[in-house]
């Protein structure tokens, strides 16, 4: 224990700080918007995407069955992708895991289609997609694409968008609250 006298004996003890600011000032939240680069989420999203497609595609080949929950997979894996690439702190952030988990599930459930068709013809998977035409995609909608596939890629985008902001601690937001007070009083 401190040597402390508590003044307040049937209260708890504070651990969270002494109740004097932190040491922080606008520049170091003008560094955490610096820090953000929705270049680098675009791309690692992508390359999330492409690497799940071809573990789905394995993971059905090797089961012979067809898993649609694993958007929801795909989802989760954007969302911390997005995160630890993209270092976001605003909005934009969250919407773009969002939009790539719909995207990536639709781009996904077409590859894993025709890869299933490419078996069956013995062919191969890009053949199967380099003979997509226009008149393919209403008959994937009718026949592949089910409402389950609907629900999981909202759930993939709800997944996504949760996990894609920045974690802050409470200095880092602080600090970033400071940033967005001198920018606001300038304007």
């Amino acid at each position: 224990m401190t040597g402390e006298k508590n003044p307040y004996p049937l209260r708890l003890r504070k651990k969270h700080g002494q109740g004097e600011r932190p040491k922080v000032t606008a520049d170091d939240g003008a560094r955490l918007a610096r820090a953000q680069s929705l270049r680098n989420a675009l791309v690692a999203g992508l390359i999330t995407i492409i690497v799940f497609c071809l573990l789905w595609i394995l993971l059905s080949g090797a089961t012979g069955r067809v898993f649609a929950w694993m958007t929801v997979i795909l989802g989760v894996a954007l969302g911390f992708v997005v995160q630890k690439a993209g270092r976001g702190i605003d909005w934009r952030f969250p919407a773009l895991a969002a939009l790539m988990a719909l995207v990536g599930s639709v781009v996904g459930n077409v590859v894993l289609a025709a890869s299933t068709t490419a078996a069956e013809y013995g062919t191969g998977t890009l053949e199967i997609l380099r003979a997509v035409t226009s008149m393919t995609w209403p008959v994937f909608f009718d026949e592949v694409w089910n409402v389950a596939d609907g629900f999981f890629a909202v759930v993939a985008a709800a997944f996504a968008a949760f996990l894609a902001p920045r974690r802050l601690s409470r200095t880092q937001r602080f600090a970033l609250r400071l940033w967005q007070q001198q920018q606001s009083d300038r304007h």
